[in-house]
């Protein structure tokens, strides 16, 4: 994710070219930090690249999650994550093809935390299922009030769809932790712009770490290829 602390950074467009030469095939942002017109510019270089483009809704609000929507049809995006309103935005995205993963529990604040139990993400998983959703999307590490394994362990046992846990993935252990759970993909932005997995070292060097550990981690259950975000 071309973003920090759940906000598209300025130089994000500069980042592609760098990112995709690494190896990135799923680059995204979030709604917020940039204009709409540097968002699409984003999607188009991102796309003109061979990646999937991303946008992630920040604001829990529905009328945000709807304008989302409608800005992910205008702009080119492959995949939409985050907001709650998935009835709605399922109905403004259409047959527009691009896939959509909702935040399982109540998002809240920003940079945003999560509350629930892995009850309620049990819950919203199957709810959104049943809506047509492609999968989910859990801040399971943002969670404000259970163990945030105990929130991916009940998202997985509740999806039959795509499993993307987004935020604070800031090292090669909680990757491999992803992967033995049985998680699909992961975003990371914050923690490779901060250069938290190779101190000193650029977006490349820092994606280069991360899919060499995606690689290491999906060896240990062949049946699924982990990807980040």
């Amino acid at each position: 994710m071309l973003t920090r602390d759940d906000r598209t950074v300025a130089d994000a467009l500069s980042l592609v070219e760098p990112a995709v030469a690494a190896g990135a095939r799923h680059i995204g942002f979030k709604d917020i930090g940039a204009p709409p017109r540097d968002l699409a510019r984003l999607a188009q270089a991102i796309t003109a690249g061979g990646a999937q483009a991303y946008l992630e809704i920040v604001d829990p609000d529905p009328t945000a999650a709807e304008a989302a929507a409608s800005l992910a049809r205008e702009i080119g995006i492959n995949h939409l994550m985050g907001g709650v309103a998935a009835a709605a935005v399922l109905r403004i995205l259409g047959d527009s093809g691009i896939a959509y993963y909702p935040f399982a529990g109540l998002p809240v604040g920003h940079p945003t935390r999560l509350e629930g139990s892995a009850q309620r993400i049990s819950e919203d998983c199957r709810r959104f299922a049943a809506l047509g959703c492609a999968g989910i999307d859990l801040l399971a590490y943002r969670s404000t009030e259970a163990e945030p394994m105990a929130l991916i362990l009940a998202a997985r046992a509740a999806t039959a769809g795509r499993l993307i846990v987004a935020g604070n993935i800031d090292s090669s252990q909680r990757i491999a932790d992803l992967a033995e759970a049985g998680v699909d993909a992961f975003t990371v932005g914050t923690a490779a712009l901060n250069q938290r997995f190779a101190p000193g070292a650029g977006v490349a060097r820092q994606m280069e770490l991360i899919a060499q550990a995606c690689q290491a981690a999906s060896g240990q259950r062949p049946a699924r290829k982990m990807r980040p975000g």
